[in-house]
């Protein structure tokens, strides 16, 4: 039930913007708990990475002084890869095409970063 409740948040999200390709919340240890994702991308691999940039984003926060990490942004010639917590034991990651509007992409998951941690 709580995938559900979950995964029907990730189809409002990846619908709310013609710009967002997948998304997904995953655990701090890089399981995937729920997900909307196109069939060529792994959802184990999309978990592991996620959790391994977040480790280094927090590390790198903590290092550099920064305070507590909020989100991990990665630009590429393809388009974004945006990390959120989603309380203290999940992600939310979402995959958007390069010509995104960041603001309103991050104004999206913020609101549905809310709702996860009612959820989890």
């Amino acid at each position: 039930m709580r995938e559900d409740l979950l995964t029907s948040i990730l189809n409002e999200l990846n619908g709310t913007s013609a710009d967002i390709e997948a998304s997904g919340v995953i655990s701090t240890d890089g399981l995937m708990i729920a997900s909307v994702l196109p069939a060529g991308l792994d959802e184990d691999r999309v978990g592991a990475m996620s959790a391994a940039m977040l480790s280094l984003g927090d590390r790198t926060a903590q290092e550099l002084n920064r305070g507590e990490l909020k989100q991990v942004l990665i630009k590429g010639n393809d388009g974004y890869v945006l990390m959120s917590y989603a309380g203290s034991d999940a992600v939310l990651t979402v995959i958007a095409k390069p010509n995104a509007k960041l603001g309103l992409i991050f104004l999206d998951v913020k609101r549905a970063v809310e709702r996860i941690i009612k959820v989890l």
